[in-house]
């Protein structure tokens, strides 16, 4: 199958790409490099430098013929978007008009987005299923609700089938390390432990440690991001035959910040300083997903999303950077 991979030099976008091209199918990267990097851009794929803003580019590039496009262009940082509203409209708002129009007009049937469990909000109940009630609370998770929002009227439209994954904390790296490139300007929580960890940071600022959970800190569903390039493969097959889906991808575990922290000490061997401070608003105690329907319909489940291989493999590739 012949793939366009939009956001493909990223963090998640180029593990999605290495498991394509290990599964046999022809791939073009389409990516700005503002958050992506060159090495991980593979040389058996084509390669883009392009914006998703720039719609003549975009759909000159779709006239390749292409069965499938992926969609990892977006700006994701939460806390980002509720100060630079605009950005985010023009980015993954106006962006994604613009792939959904080239695809339309290039005759591409099959789509894969990249969506988030940020368009559900406060969590109503645990674990979070697909019916949970989507009432984002950051302008981040409102611009990939309304992405899904989208893709459904351009299914009833153009007749473009897709596939929304909604997935939770992506975290880890490639297990063969074949993909080394490290994010720019990490806000997640295990990259942050990762550069206390080499030294490049300080101390890690842990946001509360009075919550109802089993150590006092804030709990996530982590996933390896193998595994969601699993997903992301399985979505692709599946849409050779199967109708539009919504789906979430999440481990059905949660970990800790200490568990994560601790786990990290232990693996690092370095002491990684911590320091508590008080809640961030908008922080729920516990979010866990329920990923039964992605494993009842995509025949996907998280297989390497246990903390000890989490921060292993991720630690593996800092060292390589920072030793």
């Amino acid at each position: 199958m012949k793939v366009l991979v939009i956001g493909g030099a990223g963090y998640i976008g180029s593990h999605v790409t290495r498991l394509l091209l290990d599964s046999g199918h022809e791939v073009t990267v389409y990516d700005n490099m503002s958050s992506g990097c060159e090495e991980n851009i593979f040389k058996e794929s084509s390669f883009v430098k392009g914006d998703i803003l720039d719609f003549d580019l975009l759909s000159d590039t779709m006239k390749k013929g292409y069965d499938a496009l992926i969609h990892l262009a977006a700006l994701k940082a939460a806390g980002e978007s509720m100060l630079k509203p605009e950005i985010y409209s023009l980015n993954n708002i106006n962006g994604t008009i613009n792939i959904l129009n080239a695809a339309s007009r290039n005759s591409i049937k099959k789509i894969v987005f990249s969506s988030s469990a940020a368009i559900f909000g406060e969590p109503k109940y645990l674990p979070m299923d697909e019916q949970h009630p989507a009432e984002p609370i950051n302008y981040y998770g409102f611009t990939k609700l309304e992405i899904e929002r989208f893709l459904d009227w351009y299914e009833k439209l153009r007749g473009i089938k897709y596939v929304s994954l909604r997935y939770f904390n992506a975290a880890g790296y490639d297990s063969q390390g074949r993909i080394t490139g490290l994010e720019k300007n990490p806000a997640n929580l295990l990259p942050v432990i990762m550069e206390v960890a080499s030294g490049k940071r300080e101390k890690i600022v842990v946001f509360g440690d009075d919550y109802e959970t089993v150590d006092g800190t804030g709990v996530r569903d982590y996933i390896h991001v193998s595994d969601l390039a699993t997903a992301h493969l399985k979505a692709i097959e599946y849409l050779s035959g199967g109708k539009s889906l919504l789906v979430n991808l999440g481990s059905e575990k949660g970990i800790s910040v200490k568990e994560m922290i601790e786990t990290a000490r232990k693996i690092t061997g370095r002491e990684i300083k911590s320091e508590v401070s008080a809640r961030r608003p908008g922080d729920p105690a516990t979010v866990i997903a329920s990923s039964t329907k992605a494993n009842e319909v995509l025949n996907w489940k998280a297989e390497s999303s246990d903390v000890t291989n989490l921060v292993g493999s991720t630690w593996k590739v800092y060292l390589k950077h920072f030793g």
